[in-house]
């Protein structure tokens, strides 16, 4: 499991312009069971996003093909973690100490 933070890199104007196809990009990864939660921070300086994948390279990747980095109005931190305890609907991604 993996905790992306996004940090905006270019003022609001900036960042609101890419907004539509942020979320169209956001959308499709939700369809792909990929992303579980998201949302900007408070105060609006960036966002978060909870995410699944094979490694930290394909999340990586996933990132760098996010309308806001190609536009070049945010930039990515990658927290990788083992989710050894969760809500029961995040049951399907727990992880065990094996």
């Amino acid at each position: 499991m993996f905790v992306l933070e996004l940090s905006y890199t270019a003022p609001l104007e900036a960042v609101d312009a890419v907004l539509p196809d942020h979320v169209a990009w956001l959308d499709e990864l939700y369809e792909r069971g990929v992303f579980l939660a998201s949302g900007r921070k408070e105060p609006r300086d960036g966002g978060v996003i909870i995410a699944v994948a094979e490694d930290r390279a394909r999340i990586e990747a996933i990132a760098a093909g996010d309308p806001f980095v190609r536009a070049g109005v945010c930039a990515y931190r990658v927290t990788e973690f083992v989710a050894t305890k969760t809500a029961p609907a995040l049951a399907p991604y727990r992880e065990t100490d094996a």
